[in-house]
């Protein structure tokens, strides 16, 4: 079974924006990480200096 060049064409436009989407997704999820980590050490922060 033979693609025809609009179909080739068709599914690379199809798979490049999957792969934007999982680019995007990732990029949130790391974010989401370091604001993670962010919020924990401020927090150790201010009960370390709580203690004094």
């Amino acid at each position: 079974m033979k693609l025809s060049v609009l179909s080739r064409l068709a599914i690379l436009i199809l798979v490049s924006g999957l792969a934007a989407g999982c680019a995007n997704t990732i990029r949130g999820v790391g974010k989401d990480a370091a604001n993670a980590v962010d919020a924990t050490q401020s927090a150790g922060r201010d009960i370390s200096q709580s203690t004094y």
